[in-house]
């Protein structure tokens, strides 16, 4: 990437265009090494292209002193503005980034949040079937209580039964031998 500025004496130039040059010479080098990396690649490349743009703009500051007397006003406005734009759209990008973030941030958070109440739906559901179930296992316990005991009262009757046709027995017995005296 060449940029030619008007305006400057000496060998300022060529010295510019070399290590922009040599720069752009390592970010392909990095972005190579990076596509086999995978991981937070893409962070890192715009961590260094914001690196890039303010090597940039230091070069153009340490330029301008070489131009100056020599017609090199207008060019001076011309940079300042390039400067003020890229410094505008810089921090637009930054804006946009954070906003990005806050709202994925966000959205995150309300995942979560929702994940949440799920999982305590599901316990207080786990928690109402159990109780069922103890309510039930209860009522069966309470019904076999009452069957044993409907069973020991039958059981009663007819031992009672039993008894008085013992008694019944016996006075006839006992009726038959004082008709024989």
């Amino acid at each position: 990437m060449r940029r030619r500025r008007r305006g400057r004496g000496g060998g300022g130039e060529e010295e510019e265009e070399e290590e922009e040059e040599e720069e752009e010479k390592k970010k392909r080098k990095r972005r190579r090494r990076r596509r086999g990396r995978g991981g937070g690649g893409e962070e890192e490349e715009e961590e260094e292209e914001e690196e890039e743009k303010r090597k940039r703009r230091r070069r153009r500051r340490r330029g301008r002193g070489r131009g100056r007397g020599r017609g090199g006003g207008e060019e001076e406005e011309e940079e300042e503005e390039e400067e003020e734009k890229e410094e505008k759209e810089e921090k637009e990008e930054k804006e946009e980034k954070e906003e990005k973030e806050e709202k994925e941030e966000k959205e995150e958070k309300e995942e979560k949040e929702e994940e949440e109440e799920e999982e305590e739906e599901e316990e207080e559901e786990e928690e109402e079937e159990e109780e069922e179930e103890e309510e039930e296992e209860e009522e069966e316990e309470e019904e076999e209580e009452e069957e044993e005991e409907e069973e020991e009262e039958e059981e009663e009757e007819e031992e009672e039964e039993e008894e008085e046709e013992e008694e019944e027995e016996e006075e006839e017995e006992e009726e038959e031998g004082r008709g024989e005296e």
